[in-house]
């Protein structure tokens, strides 16, 4: 039986110690969400799933999940597409500058969400577009296609030159080596970069929130506008559900492409 040294039991009692604080909340979540009561108590003095039922019957909560699905589908074909285009253009080009626009670019990861919002808040009141949905839409794309030129460019770093090379040589133009070699030798990174803004799309308060209009609202800021009133069981059953399939998709995806790779 192996024996660990008085530092690495140190060190590893509290790497334990910052998973448990940081799955904890998980956990009282879940319990409040199958509490009787009509309102969140830890622990659950009685079982229950009725709290789960008002969810899915409930609704402004389907409304606003339909919403906010339409939102994160269409930031995520655009993100997409945007991100690969410039993480490709950016890896292949030299040209004075290009450190200054790959700041550029990713500034959206550096700046906090919150003055992106009132940024574009006042942006929009100037175009008279706000509350519409391509502005939420366009709103969240430059949050989020940072996230896919970072993923990207990471598969582009692994990628081997030398096949783009034969590949013209042999008489492929930019077009088919683009789409035929390219694009299947990134695609891990494309993919993963594609569920990171599903993800910080769908569950996107601090931009959201400027941006939505009053017919339409996403699901995270129903959901944070409910905790403003008093805190009902059936948020925390919605809280659960979405926490449970952000994980799935995550485990997923790990599987799938390795998703570790661009973290």
């Amino acid at each position: 039986m192996k024996r660990f040294k008085p530092a690495e039991l140190v060190f590893g009692s509290g790497i334990i110690g910052i998973y448990i604080f940081l799955l904890l909340p998980i956990v009282v979540v879940f319990l409040a969400s199958i509490s009787e009561t009509s309102y969140l108590t830890f622990p659950p003095k009685q079982i229950t799933l009725k709290w789960y039922a008002k969810a899915f019957s409930e609704q402004k909560y389907l409304s606003s999940f339909r919403y906010s699905l339409l939102v994160a589908s269409f930031t995520v074909l655009f993100s997409t597409i945007i991100g690969t285009m410039a993480a490709y253009g950016t890896m292949r080009s030299d040209f004075r500058g290009k450190n200054l626009v790959n700041a550029f670019v990713l500034s959206p990861l550096i700046f906090p969400m919150l003055i992106i919002g009132i940024a574009l808040l006042q942006f929009y009141s100037l175009l008279k577009v706000n509350g519409t949905f391509l502005g939420l839409v366009f709103g969240h794309i430059v949050i989020t296609f940072p996230y896919v030129i970072r993923t990207v460019t990471a598969s582009l770093y692994r990628f081997d030159p030398a096949l783009e090379e034969a590949a013209m040589t042999l008489g492929a133009n930019r077009f088919k080596t683009f789409f035929l070699i390219i694009l299947p030798a990134i695609r891990p990174g494309i993919i993963a970069g594609a569920i990171f803004t599903f993800i910080v799309s769908f569950d996107n308060v601090p931009v959201s929130v400027f941006l939505i209009g009053i017919k339409n609202t996403t699901l995270p800021v129903v959901i944070f506008s409910a905790i403003e009133y008093g805190v009902d069981p059936s948020i925390a059953a919605i809280s659960t559900i979405l926490i449970c399939l952000t994980g799935m998709m995550i485990y997923i995806v790990e599987k799938w492409v390795g998703f570790s790779r661009f973290v």
